[in-house]
């Protein structure tokens, strides 16, 4: 049984993953994504690497960059701040949401097994830095260790049905895990079931946002039953609910028995990084806040470790 994750600067043994932050962004180029919203744009290198530093401080080893090929991941920084400060990161392949792509972008006309050779290549041979303005040729020394995958209110449909098909293939070549980003945590059981028709098998399914609303509760405690892994990130996001409120929906969960796949991240953006925003939570928030107020509500610290470091860790190996 394969006991490694691909990393950014190689294979690493789950022993040496620590904590985990399966959903975070730590550089995004200037593109797309920042003309939709001014806080989608990371690209100070020194401000990412400080705050890097902050959550390496509280026992942090591994960060998800969740960021895809082709709509602004930054492969080369990533590495960079990898060598340079010992965070192991797991990059991307797959794609985002069509908006984050310009109108003429060939995620919108690559034939399905353009984009599976494509996701596969950067698994199994080399990352690319490029991909924004035209077909990706910049090779950058590094594999991805995760297909991102996501769609928007349109679900599964339209041109997102080939692109999810196209990264099915790439999980089932590589035996790669797929995390899929949902929109609000809409349409999450249609992601899964169209996964598992492609011979996709839930725990190797991470289902994002689903905590997005307090009203989801119930929607998210039938998608846990499936099996699949389930990435929470609407910590210190006000704007959507509480932190009491997201507390109260993991003890839920705990509630239901499913301790065994929750994992727990932060969604980073420049706002929620202290580095780029003085008055941002910071991406040691996670140990420093809110990981205290689940102890305080009752969660055990055998739990806790469960959730921030073996579950990830399982979630993606190969």
């Amino acid at each position: 049984m394969k006991t490694t994750v691909t990393t950014i600067t190689g294979e690493k043994e789950i022993d040496e993953l620590g904590i985990i932050h399966p959903h975070e962004h730590l550089f995004l180029k200037k593109g797309v994504p920042m003309q939709l919203d001014a806080s989608l744009v990371l690209d100070n290198y020194e401000k990412t690497k400080n705050e890097v530093i902050l959550a390496m401080a509280y026992g942090v080893q591994t960060i998800v960059d969740a960021q895809p090929i082709g709509a602004g991941r930054n492969a080369a920084l990533l590495k960079k701040v990898s060598e340079e400060i010992g965070i192991n990161i797991v990059a991307c392949t797959g794609f985002h949401k069509l908006v984050f792509y310009k109108n003429d972008h060939w995620i919108h006309r690559a034939s399905l097994e353009e984009l599976a050779e494509l996701f596969v290549n950067e698994i199994t041979s080399h990352l690319y830095q490029d991909g924004e303005d035209g077909w990706p040729s910049i090779v950058i020394d590094g594999k991805a260790g995760l297909i991102k995958t996501a769609a928007d209110m349109q679900g599964v449909a339209g041109r997102y049905f080939t692109l999810f098909k196209a990264a099915a293939a790439a999980s089932k070549i590589t035996n790669t895990a797929i995390m899929s980003h949902t929109e609000l945590g809409y349409h999450a059981l249609e992601q899964i079931a169209f996964y598992e028709n492609q011979g996709i098998p839930p725990e190797k399914l991470i289902i994002c946002h689903l905590d997005r609303k307090t009203e989801n509760l119930e929607y998210m405690l039938h998608v846990a039953e499936s099996g699949v892994y389930i990435e929470l990130d609407t910590i210190g996001r006000y704007k959507y609910h509480s932190d009491e409120d997201e507390v109260d929906m993991i003890l839920r969960l705990l509630d239901k028995g499913h301790e065994n796949r929750i994992l727990l991240s932060l969604d980073t953006t420049n706002k929620r990084m202290r580095h780029y925003d003085g008055g941002s939570l910071g991406l040691d928030y996670l140990q420093v806040t809110f990981l205290p107020m689940l102890k305080k509500a009752g969660v055990s610290d055998s739990i806790i470790r469960k959730i921030t470091i073996d579950n990830a860790a399982r979630a993606l190996v190969k």
